[in-house]
């Protein structure tokens, strides 16, 4: 991920609402919310939910699937993988000794 992108996905995260729905969605995985669960979940307005969801697929960070008459939003998981990469990459000038707590705290969500 470049300088540039990681702006975008940290920008749709910098707003309350994107950042719970992407959190949501995370636990969700692999199986994803309908549209109208996020919003009821989350106490939005669907009209709300759908202008934040935009946002974050277009920052890559949540993929859609129609299914029958719903939209079932899932947390690209790649997009974050990318995003903590670029992130932590260069934790510590290399020294793992100094990252291993960082490692540790998380290890168990994955």
């Amino acid at each position: 991920m470049d300088r540039s992108i990681a702006i975008v996905v940290l920008g749709a995260l910098a707003q309350a609402t994107r950042l719970d729905t992407f959190k949501l969605l995370v636990r969700q995985e692999p199986h994803g919310l309908a549209a109208g669960e996020i919003a009821r979940q989350l106490d939005v307005p669907q009209n709300t939910m759908s202008a934040h969801l935009g946002i974050l697929a277009r920052a890559g960070l949540v993929h859609s699937e129609r299914q029958s008459r719903s939209i079932i939003y899932r947390a690209n998981l790649d997009g974050l993988h990318a995003l903590t990469l670029f992130l932590v990459k260069d934790c510590c000038a290399g020294n793992a000794k100094l990252c291993a707590p960082l490692v540790a705290e998380l290890a168990p969500c994955c």
